[in-house]
């Protein structure tokens, strides 16, 4: 297809206002005016003919370098590809009439290669849409994908263009995330102590209701509770556009993936505490929990199976707590993964929520799927509750669902785990226990099984994790007896002239001298009573440790005992 170059002024005939062209006699003179350029590119769908021109180019050189451009572009497309051949004379064309630069060789000849549109350019937003229609991997993920695109990338960079995404535009978003996390606050306070005001005001009493309609409509006017956006969700959402734009790399569409180099503030896991008195005591004062992550005692532990041991989910909670499973485990639990006789189970399945949905999925790691050994009470209430699930099924008759779960509604239909977590709130409100989430009664069966003698990598197993880091880090806690046991064990290992709190220790032939005294007949009596039991032959007291303790703790001192 032809093309050229040319020079030309604007000066006028100062006679008639006529342009001169290429009569003006100042044309000899290189310097004067300026060269063009024009392209003839292929005809259009309806055969009229178009091209390429531009103007103002001050030297022939640059001008030509330009005319090579326009060739090298238009010989991207083969010859027996007509569709790629218009595609590249229609982004000629719209360069030309939006007096744009020119675009890369290279990028064009990528973006062609890919079946992108040439006239657009893709923008960071275009690109998460495309990135995430094609997504595959397990539901919850894409999901939280979703979420993070649509509440925090695309509005902050969705409109910029996905190759000139640079290091600077991620820093700039995130610090604007973290700098809205005080407005959220301040909003969430406001609202908060207008509904406890709207709480003060009584009902009757035409001022009273006056001002209540009043406040009320403030309320209303109010943003609505949001989430602080914590520095594990930061991660998080750094994460989705990390692998949006090494999924961009590998489509050849950039180069350099900015998400990778942007420094934030490390999303640490919360540590899990145990409930102790002191703990239990400043959250009856002021209503806050030490962490996120609480874990019962023993004692606690036990008082809760106690309180729901006629509940219809008694073996649900029973067999979190005691063996760790995670909710949705328990909840996709299946008889022919149970083996009671033998005394073990296999996680094979779970019931996932995506949003309020529930569907069944493999469990979440590779690790996740194993085989658990049950203790004699867990198989017992196991058997206890498959019991009561046949007279279900036999009340219910042809109106049963027959859905193989361990765990069902009354009427055999997948119970929804969301609906498990409510009631286990209701079942700990009804008691007065330090409150805890349900996924917490699985660190509690971990810190159980330590305190009990396993180790880590028993409980690795047990818990189904990927890595005895996550284990070692996340999910076991000292109990206090067992932390105070340690501490004695390793003062007695230091060997001391004098004691500690009594002073000079007694002469070793003033020990032999006095010897031991006889006891009296009250204090043998108590030492022949087993331990834990009552001297008079009565029922423990209150404070006595539940039939659910394990037996394993560490037993305490005789200095802590005398105490």
């Amino acid at each position: 297809m032809k093309g050229s170059t040319h020079r030309r002024c604007y000066c006028r005939d100062p006679k008639i206002g006529k342009p001169l062209g290429k009569q003006c006699p100042k044309l000899s003179n290189r310097k004067h005016g300026s060269y063009s350029i024009r392209q003839e590119l292929p005809p259009r769908d309806d055969g009229t003919r178009r091209s390429f021109s531009r103007a103002g180019y001050e030297t022939l050189k640059a001008a030509q370098a330009d005319l090579d451009h326009i060739r090298a572009l238009l010989g991207l497309a083969d010859a027996d590809d007509p569709e790629g051949l218009a595609q590249i004379a229609e982004l000629l064309e719209k360069m030309a009439d939006e007096k744009a630069p020119l675009p890369n060789i290279e990028d064009t000849r990528r973006r062609l290669s890919h079946g992108l549109d040439l006239t657009s350019r893709l923008t960071v937003g275009d690109w998460l849409d495309m990135w995430l229609a094609g997504e595959k991997g397990r539901q919850t993920a894409i999901s939280r994908d979703e979420s993070n695109i649509r509440l925090h990338l695309k509005p902050r960079i969705g409109g910029l263009r996905l190759d000139r995404l640079r290091v600077a535009h991620l820093t700039e978003m995130f610090e604007a995330i973290a700098e809205g996390n005080v407005e959220i606050a301040e909003g969430n306070t406001a609202r908060r102590k207008a509904v406890e005001d709207l709480a003060q005001i009584p009902w009757k009493g035409r001022e009273h209701r006056a001002h209540r309609k009043v406040l009320k409509a403030a309320i209303a006017e109010m943003e609505p509770y949001r989430r602080i956006v914590g520095p594990a969700t930061r991660q998080r959402v750094r994460s989705t556009l990390r692998a949006a734009l090494n999924a961009a790399i590998a489509q050849q569409l950039i180069t350099f993936n900015p998400a990778a180099h942007v420094e934030l503030e490390a999303g640490k896991s919360p540590k899990a505490l145990v409930w102790t008195e002191e703990r239990i005591l400043h959250w009856k004062r002021t209503g806050e929990k030490p962490s996120p992550v609480m874990v019962w005692t023993p004692e606690h532990t036990g008082l809760f199976l106690d309180h729901v041991a006629e509940d219809r989910l008694y073996a649900l909670w029973h067999l979190i707590a005691f063996r760790g499973l995670r909710r949705g485990e328990a909840c996709g639990q299946r008889w022919t993964d149970t083996h009671l006789d033998d005394g073990r189970l296999t996680v094979a399945k779970q019931l996932v929520v995506d949003g309020w949905e529930v569907y069944e999925d493999d469990p979440k790691t590779d690790a996740g799927a194993r085989t658990i050994a049950l203790d004699t009470d867990t198989v017992r209430a196991l058997k206890q509750h498959r019991a009561q699930q046949d007279r279900d099924r036999a009340k219910w008759d042809s109106a049963w669902v027959e859905t193989g779960r361990v765990f069902t509604k009354e009427n055999g239909e997948l119970l929804h785990p969301a609906n498990v977590t409510r009631r286990f709130v209701e079942l700990c409100e009804e008691i007065g226990l330090p409150p805890i989430r349900l996924h917490d009664l699985r660190h509690g069966a971990a810190t159980l099984a330590h305190a009990a003698g396993a180790d880590l990598k028993d409980i690795q197993e047990m818990l189904g994790h990927s890595s005895i880091t996550i284990t070692a880090d996340t999910y076991t806690s000292l109990l206090p007896e067992a932390d105070r046991a340690i501490a004695e064990a390793a003062a007695r290992l230091v060997p001391r002239a004098r004691a500690a709190s009594e002073g000079a220790a007694p002469e070793p032939d003033e020990a032999e001298e006095t010897g031991p005294k006889p006891a009296t007949a009250e204090e043998s009596r108590t030492e022949s009573v087993p331990d834990g039991a009552d001297p008079s032959g009565g029922q423990p007291g209150p404070g006595a440790p539940s039939a659910h303790a394990p037996l394993t703790q560490t037993a305490p001192d005789e200095e802590s005992e005398a105490e």
